[in-house]
C-alpha cells in the first residue's frame, strides 16, 4: 500500500516539476526579450496552475460535489487578470505586452496539462510556444508596419504645412500647435517595420524649414 502511495506522489512531483520547467523555458525567452514578465513569473505561473489541478483533481475526490473543471475554469479567468496588467498603451496609442500577456495565460494552459496527466501535450505546446515567439518574432520584425509619433517645430507655420503635404501618404493623425513665437506640429506616423529607426531619423531631418525635435 505505501509502495502505491509513493508511485503516486513521484508522480505528482513529476508533474509540478515537469510544469516548472516547462514555464521557465517560455519565462527565459520572455525574459531575454526584456519583457514585463520573466522566467519566475512564467515559473509561478506554470507551477500554481498546476497545483491548482493536481488539488481540484485529488484532494476533492471524497466530496459529494466533486468537479476538477471548476477549478481549472478559475485559474483560466484568474490568469487572464493577471495578464492584463501587462498590457500597457503608450501615448502613441502603440499597445504593447499582448504577445508576454497571451504567453502567461497559455503558460498556465501548460501548467494545467502537466497537472491533469497531459505531460506530452504540455510539453508539444511549449514547443510549439517557442516556435511562435522565435521564429514569427524574426518573420513579423519585417512586416507590416509600426506607428511612431514624431514632433517637428518651426518658426514659420508654413514650413509646418509643407510637412503635412510631404507625409499625408504616412499620417492621418496631425496636430498643429503654437508655443510662444514657434509652431510645433506632431504627426502621427505609419512605418514600415523593415525600416531602422536612424534612417528614418535622418530622412525626417532632411526636410527643410522644420526641426525635428523627437521621435518616439
Amino acid at each position: 500500500m505505501s509502495n502505491i502511495l509513493e508511485q503516486e506522489i513521484i508522480q505528482l512531483v513529476i508533474r509540478l516539476l515537469t510544469a516548472a520547467v516547462l514555464g521557465a523555458i517560455i519565462g527565459f525567452e520572455r525574459e531575454s526579450r526584456g519583457k514585463g514578465a520573466g522566467v519566475r513569473t512564467h515559473m509561478l505561473v506554470a507551477m500554481g496552475a498546476c497545483l491548482f489541478i493536481l488539488i481540484s483533481k485529488y484532494g476533492f475526490e471524497d466530496s459529494e460535489r466533486f468537479d476538477a473543471a471548476r477549478v481549472a475554469a478559475g485559474v483560466v479567468t484568474g490568469i487572464g487578470f493577471l495578464g492584463g496588467g501587462l498590457i500597457i498603451k503608450s501615448k502613441t496609442n502603440m499597445i504593447t505586452g499582448m504577445t508576454t500577456a497571451a504567453g502567461l495565460w497559455v503558460t498556465g494552459a501548460i501548467g494545467l496539462g502537466a497537472g491533469s496527466g497531459m505531460v506530452l501535450m504540455a510539453i508539444i505546446c511549449t514547443i510549439l510556444v517557442l516556435v511562435c515567439l522565435e521564429i514569427l518574432h524574426v518573420v513579423n520584425k519585417n512586416l507590416g508596419y509600426r506607428q511612431a509619433m514624431a514632433i517637428f517645430s518651426s518658426h514659420e507655420e508654413s514650413s509646418l504645412e509643407e510637412v503635412i503635404k510631404q507625409l499625408s501618404k504616412q499620417s492621418n493623425h496631425f496636430s498643429l500647435s503654437k508655443q510662444g513665437e514657434s509652431y510645433k506640429l506632431e504627426v502621427m506616423l505609419r512605418v514600415p517595420k523593415k525600416e531602422n529607426m536612424l534612417e528614418l531619423i535622418k530622412r525626417l531631418e532632411s526636410i527643410k524649414g522644420v526641426q525635428l525635435e523627437s521621435l518616439e
